[in-house]
């Protein structure tokens, strides 16, 4: 029995489905008290603008909270304390994203830092392109069989780059997606253009053929 083992490889550069940013709120003060109110009055802001831009939010999460005292350069004792707040957003509606980061960055004792682009973790896109990648290793199998002067007989195995012939490793389907980060100066009360960045994804099949006698030697 002959066999005929290939790799096939799809790539695609689509439009990103989501775009995800960073805020921090802060505050400061000699008083750990007043550190804590200035805290919770601008996050609780922040929130407030974050419900008027619901519909264009995919979701958002709390990713940290950090409130520590700030001593002197020698010995323990306190000069003031600091806290902070961060906020990831994700967002679906790309139309609002300009106008949301400048509201945002335009808060005071704000940090704003992205957006990233990315594609849904169960977007369409992945399972396109891992079809695409099988549809390369069959036609693959099959130029290589015709170089031989043989056919395609059956399809003797398919499974992801590493899984293959026994493998112990666990490897997975290389798919991915580049996200890139687009950095904006904020100023001004002109609307804020952002350009997507598209995303890159690419899917690895390995596939083993048996194929007829070879004819081509």
């Amino acid at each position: 029995m002959t066999v005929v083992a290939v790799r096939g490889e799809a790539l695609r550069e689509v439009d990103p489905e989501l775009a995800e940013f960073t805020v921090v709120v802060v505050a400061r003060d000699k008083d750990r008290q007043a550190t804590l109110t200035r805290l919770r009055e601008r996050a609780e802001a922040l929130r407030a603008l974050l419900e008027r831009h619901g519909e264009a939010i995919e979701r958002r999460e709390t990713s940290g909270l950090h409130v520590h005292p700030e001593t002197a350069k020698k010995g323990e004792k306190v000069t003031a304390y600091s806290g902070s707040v961060s906020t990831t957003v994700v967002v679906r509606d790309f139309a609002a994203l300009g106008e949301m980061m400048l509201t945002f960055a335009n808060q005071d004792q704000t940090h704003l830092n992205g957006p990233t682009w990315s594609l849904r973790p169960d977007s369409p896109v992945y399972k396109e392109v891992r079809r695409d990648a099988v549809a390369d290793a069959i036609a693959r199998g099959k130029e290589y069989a015709e170089a031989l002067g043989s056919q395609v007989v059956d399809l003797l195995e398919l499974a992801d780059p590493g899984l293959g012939r026994g493998s112990e490793s666990f490897g997975q389907f290389q798919t991915y997606d580049m996200q890139a980060k687009t950095r904006a100066s904020y100023g001004g009360a002109a609307p804020l253009q952002l350009d997507p960045q598209r995303q890159r994804v690419r899917a690895e099949v390995e596939a083993r053929f048996t194929v007829t006698t070879p004819t081509v030697l």
